[in-house]
């Protein structure tokens, strides 16, 4: 039912890393400021953000971050509420860098998670209203295209593990009733809040083993992502969109 109250969500943008598939660009600026048609790849996640009504941001930063830091000073935030999460002492890794940042969405609704180093058109106000309608714990954006390492999803599109194809890993949550699909991540996920106090793993850690742990007894659950436009901006050649 519409209310007629103006969407407002949180979300957080992932910036920490060296960006070292970018080298030697990210030798003297961070991947976040790496500029695909003219655009930081900061300026593509804000936005893209921004336009299925997220109001404020949190994102982490460590590699280059005062020039970070410099770019949202001198572009106003882009009309937003940024704050910044440092992680100048460690890399935390994505699941690290998310516990570090959890005060930033306590007490709110679901929220979303992007990385910076992927463009794409992808429709987030229905992931998000498919994610509060299935209630899943976490909502796991993903498409079907080749690469080497795939999330695991069964029949009812609830994750169950995770394949590494050029090392040959494989890790399952729970043995599915039928073969599992393989899905490429497409780099966006919704979370329910919910989840912070099932994080028991500390220091650097990825999103992707903490899911894995989680996925036996907590509902996660995939997104196909069908939009135009996806491309991963993190390797060279970066590409044009």
């Amino acid at each position: 039912m519409n209310t007629g109250q103006e969407v407002s969500y949180k979300g957080m943008i992932l910036a920490a890393g060296l960006g070292t598939r970018l080298r030697p660009v990210t030798c003297s600026i961070p991947k976040a400021l790496v500029k695909v048609d003219g655009l930081t790849l900061l300026e593509v996640a804000i936005r893209h953000l921004a336009d299925h009504g997220v109001k404020k941001i949190i994102i982490n930063v460590h590699h280059y971050a005062g020039q970070i830091i410099d770019y949202l000073d001198q572009n106003k935030n882009f009309g937003l509420n940024i704050t910044i999460s440092h992680e100048s002492e460690q890399l935390l890794d994505t699941g690290g860098g998310l516990k570090k940042a959890s005060a930033f969405f306590q007490g709110d609704g679901s929220f979303f998670v992007r990385n910076v180093d992927i463009i794409s058109d992808l429709d987030l106000t229905s992931m998000m209203e498919n994610h509060l309608k299935s209630k899943s714990l976490v909502t796991i954006a993903v498409r079907r295209r080749a690469t080497s390492r795939y999330f695991l999803f069964d029949q009812d599109q609830r994750l169950c593990g995770w394949k590494n194809l050029k090392t040959g890993e494989k890790v399952l949550s729970y043995k599915p009733l039928t073969d599992p699909e393989m899905l490429a991540f497409s780099g966006i996920q919704i979370l329910n809040p919910e989840i912070f106090p099932l994080i028991t793993e500390e220091g650097k850690f990825s999103l992707t083993s903490l899911y894995i742990r989680l996925a036996k007894d907590h509902l996660i659950k995939g997104f196909i992502d069908n939009g135009n436009v996806w491309r991963d901006a993190g390797k060279h050649p970066i590409p044009s969109t």
